[in-house]
């Protein structure tokens, strides 16, 4: 049954969300976005590709957002990399580098695109999308 925010109980269960970025403000700014639309879900950040891959080792992380530049592996890289290890994790590629190659690359991942600057509306978009992906998983 759908809660005052329109969210079932199955969609709005306790979820793990990883956010990559160099950073740290950006991971900040989306983590303070995330505690508002979606309060019972848990944030862990990371400042790269190997702080994120050390982070999925310690914990079950059920979605990533990953940002597209990064010093190192980029975003994209990194995907490849989760997409190969968790097939079924929801991904989001988020960048200011708005550029067709780039959102085709990640759709090849299976994994969305989400602009710089980010917005509750973007995010919450993905995150429903997300929500319905993960009832279809056993956790």
């Amino acid at each position: 049954m759908p809660d005052l925010n329109g969210q079932d109980d199955v969609a709005s269960a306790s979820r793990v969300v990883l956010v990559v970025d160099d950073s740290r403000l950006a991971r900040m700014v989306m983590g303070n976005a995330l505690g508002r639309l979606r309060p019972d879900w848990a944030v862990r950040q990371a400042g790269n590709a190997d702080e994120a891959l050390d982070a999925m080792g310690a914990e079950r992380i059920d979605i990533a957002f990953i940002d597209f530049n990064m010093p190192g592996t980029d975003g994209l890289a990194l995907a490849a990399e989760l997409r190969k290890r968790w097939p079924d994790m929801p991904i989001a590629v988020i960048s200011a580098n708005v550029q067709d190659d780039i959102i085709a690359r990640a759709r090849a991942l299976d994994a969305s695109f989400v602009p710089k600057p980010l917005t509750d509306e973007s995010l919450g978009a993905f995150l429903s999308g997300a929500a319905l992906r993960l009832r279809r998983v056993p956790r």
